[in-house]
């Protein structure tokens, strides 16, 4: 009875590994980057802040050389100063927030040689639950909220540059 079982399991496994073959399923690879932006200069309002370090690092990761000095055929990516805003979704009885959210904006420019320049900005929303009770723990978990922001939308900036 086993023998039958483990043959019924490596059928069953095959067939659904030909049906993903056959369908034409392929894992996702990373997105490459044009041959033009595969060396740029990154500037920015704000070149200590935590995005500009995680976009620096994620093109970094993208194989991607940054040059510290603009030159005149490479192509340069400024990051204007990135915002955060909040609004009240919710409230307790007593009147104190019980929730916010939290939209986080960022606003960059591409200039290419030989092309126009171009802007793209985008928003990224979260929903933050407050607890005064637990106000400690609370910022600690904002702080990690902010953090992954940041970090999605440094990911976001080079699959952007991918697709021009």
């Amino acid at each position: 009875m086993a023998a039958f079982n483990a043959i019924k399991n490596g059928l069953a496994l095959a067939l659904v590994c030909f049906l993903l073959s056959g369908c034409g399923f392929h894992l996702k690879k990373a997105s490459s980057l044009p041959d033009d932006l595969t060396t740029l200069t990154l500037s920015g309002d704000d070149e200590r802040s935590a995005l500009f370090a995680m976009l620096d690092k994620e093109l970094t990761l993208s194989k991607v050389e940054l040059l510290s000095a603009p030159k005149k055929n490479v192509a340069q990516l400024y990051l204007f100063k990135d915002s955060l805003s909040r609004q009240t979704l919710s409230l307790f009885k007593n009147g104190q927030v019980a929730e916010y959210e939290l939209a986080y904006s960022v606003h960059y420019l591409v200039k290419r040689p030989g092309q126009q320049a171009i802007e793209k900005s985008f928003e990224l929303y979260r929903n933050y639950q407050d607890d005064p009770d637990n106000a400690l723990a609370k910022a600690k978990e904002f702080d990690l909220l902010l953090n992954e922001i940041r970090k999605q939308a440094s990911r976001r900036i080079v699959r952007e540059l991918a697709q021009l």
